[in-house]
């Protein structure tokens, strides 16, 4: 008996069999081509989602996202980045139709970014940025706030730049959180206690840059208690976020036993990187640390980088190395110190 062949498509995919209705009643009726029921396809223009019954509720719960205001959606979204912004406009025609001036508002804030960098063909214009940024802003984007703030801050007019950074630190904006934080130990006269209580929000959030500012104002006892302990933890978390100020003062908690047990190592480990990244003091220090340690090409080429920064202390301990070397060494230390570049 010859063997049957399946039949296959013109692009060599096999051909499905097709499914049979069952005799008496035709259940694929109920189905679509996917096999799935159609009362179980999803409604691009609902926003509802049906969860399964919990052992603590004897019904079925029923979320309706639609029904959330449009004021409160616009809130929560406020401080969302263009993607994000984007993938909640999807969800359904009411956010969609919800996040329309937060889309606009992204536009407004990427032009505020070209005429104040002068980016991609466009001139620099600050005027032109400020202008874009507050209508960004009027559409309720928190990013366009603390934008056209930090604009108003340069300017000198820091009650308005505090205005914008309260309304989006009252939004939840971490770096809103964060300068108006700044603002207030900055201010006339200052206001720690306010202070410490933003950098705490925008901390708590991730945010390094007050996390580093929230160290201070611990190590120093600035609108707080003095607690070095959470200082040097502050400190820490700032610098594994990449904060080069804070690898430096994690250093110095280390070499000094401040809110940690004293471990040179670590010390050695975290000005190493400090002064990787760019930090004068920390590439002078490390510089030191390697003369001390006989490492004479490798400590003149940290003291020269320091010196260029504006260290001029460094400057003497160089002098004195270079003495020491040969002419071909010494021409080596600033083929490399003119070729370092600063790690990210």
């Amino acid at each position: 008996m010859r063997r049957r062949t399946p039949r296959h498509q013109p692009d060599g995919s096999r051909v499905l069999p097709l499914l049979r209705p069952i005799s008496g009643d035709n259940k694929l009726s109920r189905f679509n081509f996917t096999g799935r029921r159609h009362q179980d396809m999803p409604n691009r223009d609902s926003c509802s989602s049906k969860l399964p019954a919990s052992p603590y509720s004897s019904t079925s719960q029923r979320r309706d996202f639609a029904a959330l205001p449009y004021d409160l959606l616009q809130k929560i979204a406020g401080s969302f980045s263009h993607p994000n912004l984007q993938s909640a406009s999807l969800v359904c025609r009411a956010w969609r139709d919800a996040l329309q001036p937060l889309r606009e508002a992204m536009l407004f804030l990427r032009w505020g970014k070209r005429f104040k960098h002068g980016r991609r063909g466009v001139r620099q214009n600050p005027a032109k940025a400020l202008d874009s940024f507050l209508k960004g802003a009027a559409r309720g984007s928190t990013l366009a706030m603390v934008d056209a703030g930090l604009i108003y801050w340069e300017m000198g007019k820091k009650d308005k730049a505090i205005q914008l950074y309260q309304r989006a630190a009252a939004l939840g904006d971490p770096a809103g959180q964060c300068n108006l934080g700044i603002s207030y130990l900055q201010a006339e006269p200052p206001q720690p206690e306010e202070a410490v209580h933003w950098l705490n929000l925008a901390s708590k959030a991730g945010h390094v840059r007050a996390r580093y500012q929230l160290a201070l104002c611990l190590h120093q006892g600035c609108g707080v208690d003095r607690n070095l302990q959470e200082a040097a933890k502050w400190y820490l978390k700032a610098a594994e976020g990449g904060y080069v100020r804070a690898m430096y003062n994690v250093a110095l908690c280390y070499s000094f036993g401040e809110g940690f047990a004293h471990n040179n190592r670590q010390s050695r480990n975290w000005m190493r990187r400090a002064a990787d990244r760019g930090h004068s003091k920390a590439q002078f220090e490390h510089g030191l640390r390697l003369f001390s340690e006989g490492e004479m090409m490798k400590a003149v080429v940290y003291l020269e980088l320091a010196t260029r920064a504006g260290e001029t202390a460094a400057s003497h301990v160089k002098n004195v190395i270079l003495q020491q070397l040969s002419a071909t060494s010494r021409d080596r230390v600033m083929f490399l110190a003119d070729n370092w570049r600063a790690l990210p």
